[in-house]
């Protein structure tokens, strides 16, 4: 089997790489990366033509490779994506979606955790979209550390760290459940003790998603 990854950026790639060996080694992994989709969108603060124009583009070509999956890796880009995927017959998957609806499960009171400010409002759209689907009602409150993902792409991940951190903190003493809207704050996970409101990160759930909805 195989699945077709898109990316705006390879700071998750490992960690993806790394989740699929170890949940569902037996599938195929192919990805698909253009760094400009995300600083395009960070740019404008949001999607514009050409970035839809693109995924679509990137869309169809992973449907060329007979995928059993394609898998949209950024939350900046999850509304393109959902135009494109509309092109295409096969299963698709947003990384963020198994997350969204967790979080709506454990809670009514849901802080979104981003580093990206173009994230923001897709992500807490896509958790009040899903509460929407669940018949549940949810209060959504955004907590921005803006430029941490620069800081860590840049090289410097104990001040993305420490600067994470904080907010999550924050975000948990206010809420019932945290979601945190980058894929590349997985790694603060180990150094959250001492936070006893669930904290949540998408890859794992998403790549959980991916073996159910393949029947694996």
């Amino acid at each position: 089997m195989k699945v077709v990854l898109i990316h705006t950026s390879p700071v998750s790639l490992n960690d993806l790489k790394a989740l699929f060996k170890e949940i569902i080694p037996e599938v195929e992994m192919v990805n698909i990366i253009d760094d400009s989709l995300l600083e395009e969108v960070k740019r404008n603060g949001k999607i514009n033509s050409d970035i839809i124009s693109r995924m679509c583009v990137y869309v169809q070509v992973a449907n060329t490779l007979h995928p059993d999956l394609i898998f949209n890796q950024c939350s900046s880009v999850g509304e393109a994506f959902d135009i494109a995927r509309n092109q295409v017959s096969c299963k698709t998957l947003k990384i963020d979606e198994p997350m969204a609806e967790k979080a709506v499960e454990l809670g009514s009171r849901i802080g979104v955790v981003a580093t990206v400010a173009s994230t923001v409002q897709p992500s807490c759209d896509l958790i009040r979209r899903t509460a929407d689907k669940m018949e549940k009602d949810v209060h959504v409150r955004e907590y921005l550390v803006d430029g941490a993902l620069d800081i860590l792409m840049a090289g410097d991940t104990q001040k993305h760290n420490e600067l994470v951190i904080e907010e999550i903190r924050k975000a948990a003493s206010e809420n019932d459940v945290v979601v945190l809207a980058q894929g590349s704050m997985t790694a603060i996970l180990p150094y959250l003790e001492g936070i006893e409101k669930p904290v949540l990160t998408s890859p794992r759930l998403a790549v959980e998603r991916v073996k159910k909805e393949l029947g694996l």
